[in-house]
């Protein structure tokens, strides 16, 4: 495939720019607010929430620069950035050791989620926002074929993927087989699985949430410990992806309460 080289190595060099790049007056500050800090701060102004932005990314020792509009529009990929972005992804990768780890020091049974190639950034941040919330212990994404934790993510999820724990794994299904290994029951979702309130999700759980197109990949299905339904009494068969993960964490968080 050919083409001007000088024209696409700067195309790439901003998608790859603002993929690393939190934009956004509230994901900025959450992030300043996390563990997982940015490298800089760019901003185009320094009045009301963007001083709060500047005051707070100092008192960390995190450098500020002052750029325009214009600017943070061509680095953040024309993302509506309200005038502030950060460096740095919107969250850091750790293990699935890590998620465990995470579950048992507050003394509870693992929440996972698993998303199967979830490929729309959009998609991903709204589910990393429902399970930060939820309390979900972490989310496990695949390398391959999957939306990362970039600048996309980072907004859709509202500042939550700088606390969420999310793993990054080589192979999904490797990635099951130690979650069984330490007690966690693997729900895949599939229209012709058992109704999702039958399940009982008190003990250790994890939820496979399928790709927007072609749902749960086979080998990922044959691993899964059970298939669970949504019922759809309308004429569309299925949801979103991210509405479909908020049924079952909400589902989970339901009998976890006693409620």
């Amino acid at each position: 495939m050919s083409q001007n080289r000088q024209g696409g190595r700067s195309k790439n060099s901003a998608m790859q720019e603002s993929e690393q790049l939190i934009a956004g007056r509230n994901p900025v500050l959450e992030a300043l607010r996390s563990e997982n800090l940015p490298d800089t701060v760019y901003l185009s102004g320094n009045s009301g929430v963007l001083r709060q932005i500047s005051d707070l990314a100092r008192e960390k020792g995190i450098p500020v620069k002052t750029v325009t509009d214009a600017k943070l529009s061509l680095m953040t990929g024309n993302a509506n950035h309200q005038g502030a972005a950060a460096s740095g992804s919107c969250g850091t990768y750790v293990s699935i050791e890590e998620i465990l780890q995470a579950a048992s020091d507050k003394g509870e049974p693992p929440l996972i989620v698993i998303c199967d190639e979830i490929q729309d950034p959009h998609n991903l941040g709204a589910i990393i926002r429902t399970a930060e919330a939820a309390g979900v212990h972490g989310i496990i994404i695949p390398k391959r074929r999957s939306a990362s934790l970039n600048l996309t993510v980072g907004k859709t999820s509202a500042g939550a993927a700088s606390y969420m724990k999310v793993a990054r794994v080589s192979n999904l299904v490797a990635a099951m087989e130690k979650l069984k290994e330490n007690g966690v029951w693997i729900y895949g979702t599939d229209a012709s699985g058992g109704n999702y309130t039958d399940a009982d999700f008190r003990t250790g759980t994890a939820f496979v949430i399928g790709s927007e197109g072609f749902g749960i990949g086979r080998l990922v299905g044959e691993t899964c410990d059970a298939m669970l339904r949504l019922p759809m009494k309308g004429h569309v068969n299925s949801l979103n992806a991210s509405v479909a993960a908020g049924i079952f964490i909400y589902e989970a968080v339901r009998q976890r309460s006693g409620a």
